[in-house]
């Protein structure tokens, strides 16, 4: 069963809030990039309290999943010229192994003679005046559209179901995440080679064209659960402030004096938030301090993780399902997103083998156990696994249809997980510690006067960090969040947007450089949810019109967190004229091809999206939302917003297919 969402209505007042005062409010400043003269423009042309029919296939899709038109908030805008797009070349899906036609027969090649008639077809707004300009538009686009596979695709897709790696694809919600394959990883390289020219994007007031009114506009001012959607919130915002080439720096210290290969004293790692602390970059870090000269350790391990305060939750507390990845709470050194990987391996008729990435230190993991004849499942269900004290117990009989297969299962304590892995970690490097691994929400100078040292330990904590790690920058994690749903990496960028953004730039870099130790500056730098939310509240009011929505976590895995349709809207458009927004857009999946929203092309086939959208999806047990943009068939972009709430639990499969007409619609013009 998915997890459960109650649906959230703003006020009476809220909701009927008109186009023109969202606008015009005067107790909100402008948006950066947009120039009252042109929010004024907007408002002219917007008739006031006008709601806009929904198009039939969205009313026809409504009303198979057995919602209303009062379910539901849309609102799409064009944005950008459609001759200087700044989204990322289409992509087209074939098929070259079957004589059928492409699920997407609007992006097939075809002779120019045919090219008139594609466009009238497929382009509900172009006006005779205007078709010679589409037509040549709609050759250049064919020209620049990248091609894949569907059987790579497809190959990718089962691959991920069957085994994977990487624990952060099972960190989400949504029902299938996907990667991309070879040859749509070249793609989405091209597109960032090929978009370059948007990283000297002006942010002159003056080269901002008019906005458009919007070209569907459906209870867009309606407060609504966005699921995952909310994650394009923190995820732009980090964009902004810390920019798209940011990294984390997790450094390394120590107490006492080396000698040889040998500390006598202290290690310290000072965690900084990074989101992607996986038990590889972990071995890495480790491997750094060993290559300082560092192999033997005559006292603890201390984790400072005071970098975030007071953010560990009840993993049972969202759904009732704490091992699940997705309810991992974030922590200052996050390790492997607090998550085991355990894989079967059949033995015999009777047995099968279990292997666990990481491994855990001075904690009993059953390496056999025995099967039975069933369906192989979640891990709940075909392990019914139980973290105790010091042991792992496995209180069902593992079904023998699993084979050799993977089961992530999140650990209740995050602390406790990464001191395990650490200690692990550092003996599998060939090390020794004579102490403990000791975890802790201070920082190490805080335990000097609490902490009984004597003779060389007691020396005090070395000037500079023996070991500055970098983690991966901003882009990268952020393409992990939004194109596979990562819940905890979310809550790791929205904490750290209330630390680094106060930070001070030249005391930042010299820290980063190794010049400066940040012990040196008083009590390191720290945040809380409180302060998190508040940093991001903040830049809302001073960069957006729209009343700021209520974050609680930034992930969306929340109840009580509420956004409109239309501060999503202005969100993604305020984002689209961004020098970051290449790192953006290429984080969202792409419709029928990528992320989570891979399947689009299998619920609706014939979608004029698959290859043009790029999306980010949300899902709880009564949300199914999308967000994102759509590159019209007319060469217009649109940013596109759906959210669906509804006061019962609704079925997901049916209710996408309503997003999914948004999307197909939206593509046609």
């Amino acid at each position: 069963m998915r997890p459960t969402s109650k649906l959230c209505h703003s006020s009476a007042f809220t909701a009927k809030l008109s186009p023109l005062y969202r606008y015009l409010r005067p107790s909100k400043p402008p948006a950066k990039y947009v120039p009252i003269i042109a929010l004024l423009a907007t408002a002219t042309i917007l008739p006031i309290h006008a709601q806009a029919a929904l198009p039939k296939a969205i009313e026809a899709a409504l009303s198979r999943a057995d919602l209303t038109e009062a379910d539901i908030s849309i609102i799409v805008t064009a944005v950008g010229d459609k001759n200087a797009s700044h989204l990322p070349a289409p992509i087209q899906v074939i098929d070259s192994s079957s004589t059928h036609r492409s699920p997407n027969p609007a992006l097939q090649p075809k002779p120019t003679a045919n090219i008139n008639t594609d466009i009238k077809n497929n382009s509900q707004k172009t006006t005779q005046n205007n078709n010679d300009k589409n037509n040549n538009n709609y050759v250049r686009q064919q020209s620049t559209l990248i091609t894949i596979e569907q059987r790579t695709i497809e190959k990718h897709e089962k691959k991920l179901h069957a085994y994977t790696d990487d624990p952060y694809t099972y960190q989400s919600l949504e029902s299938i995440p996907t990667i991309l394959g070879d040859k749509a990883k070249t793609a989405v390289i091209n597109n960032n080679a090929n978009n370059d020219k948007t990283d000297d994007i002006s942010t002159d007031n003056a080269s901002i064209k008019i906005s458009f009114s919007p070209l569907l506009n459906h209870q867009a001012d309606i407060a609504r659960t966005p699921a995952s959607t909310m994650k394009l919130v923190p995820s732009f915002i980090a964009l902004d402030t810390l920019g798209a080439d940011f990294v984390w720096h997790t450094r390394v210290y120590h107490t006492g004096l080396v000698i040889g290969d040998r500390l006598h004293g202290d290690l310290i790692i000072q965690g900084s938030g990074d989101p992607k602390m996986t038990h590889e970059r972990l071995k890495q870090l480790l491997y750094k301090v060993q290559s300082s000269g560092i192999r033997h350790i005559d006292g603890d391990i201390i984790i400072d993780s005071g970098v975030f305060k007071n953010v560990s939750k009840d993993p049972a507390a969202f759904d009732n399902s704490p091992l699940r990845p997705y309810n991992a709470s974030p922590d200052g050194f996050l390790v492997n997103f607090s998550t085991i990987g355990i894989k079967s391996y059949p033995l015999n008729n009777d047995q099968a083998n279990l292997t666990y990435t990481p491994k855990l230190a001075n904690y009993d993991l059953p390496s056999i156990i025995n099967t039975r004849s069933a369906a192989c499942g979640q891990a709940r269900y075909s392990l019914a696994p139980e973290w105790q004290a010091k042991q792992l117990v496995l209180n069902t009989h593992l079904p023998n249809s699993c084979q050799e297969h993977a089961f992530y299962v999140a650990y209740p304590d995050a602390k406790d997980f990464a001191a395990r892995v650490i200690a692990a970690k550092w003996q599998e490097l060939g090390n020794t510690l004579s102490g403990n691994v000791i975890t802790q929400e201070a920082p190490y100078t805080t335990m000097k006067n609490t902490k009984s040292t004597h003779g060389l330990a007691a020396l005090p904590i070395s000037p500079l960090p023996i070991v500055s790690y970098p983690s991966l920058n901003l882009t990268q994690q952020i393409y992990d969040i939004n194109h596979f749903s990562n819940n905890v990496m979310t809550e790791q960028v929205a904490l750290s947007i209330g630390v680094y953004d106060k930070v001070d730039n030249k005391t930042l870099d010299k820290a980063i450089n190794g010049s400066h130790s940040l012990y040196q500056f008083g009590t390191p730098t720290a945040t809380s949810y409180p302060v998190a939310l508040h940093t991001i509240n903040q830049w809302w009011q001073t960069n957006l019109s729209t009343p700021p929505p209520h974050l609680t976590n930034g992930s969306g895995l929340c109840r009580d967190c509420t956004i409109t349709a239309a501060n999503l809207s202005e969100l993604l458009t305020y984002a689209y004229s961004h020098p970051s927004f290449n790192a953006y857009v290429n984080s969202l999946g792409i419709a029928g091809v990528s992320g989570t929203i891979t399947a689009h092309s299998e619920r609706l086939p014939e979608s004029a999206a698959i290859g043009r959208a790029w999306i980010k999806t949300g899902t709880l047990n009564n949300v199914t939302s999308m967000a994102g943009y759509v590159k019209g068939l007319s060469g217009q972009d649109y940013v596109v917003v759906g959210l669906i709430n509804s006061e019962q639990a609704h079925n997901a499969y049916t209710a996408r297919p309503v997003l999914d007409a948004m999307l197909d619609w939206t593509a046609q013009h």
